[in-house]
């Protein structure tokens, strides 16, 4: 299995406002080997004012098991 880049872990929860920029961050980790991990989720932020957005990606190799 290859090791993902910058010491990162092989799950990760990528987050933040639902906006071009939060696109760009899940498409570059797919352009990295990263791949997407069930269904994005979005949720209304009352304090910011603004929906967020989150997407789960795990590295390319990893071995997961979705219940």
């Amino acid at each position: 299995m290859s090791i993902p880049p910058d010491d990162r872990p092989v799950y990760r929860l990528l987050t933040g406002k639902d906006d071009r920029a939060f696109c760009e961050r899940v498409s570059e980790a797919l352009e990295q080997g990263w791949r997407l991990y069930g269904s994005p989720t979005i949720s209304w932020d009352t304090a910011e004012n603004c929906m967020k957005a989150a997407q789960a990606v795990v590295w390319k190799d990893a071995d997961v098991v979705k219940s």
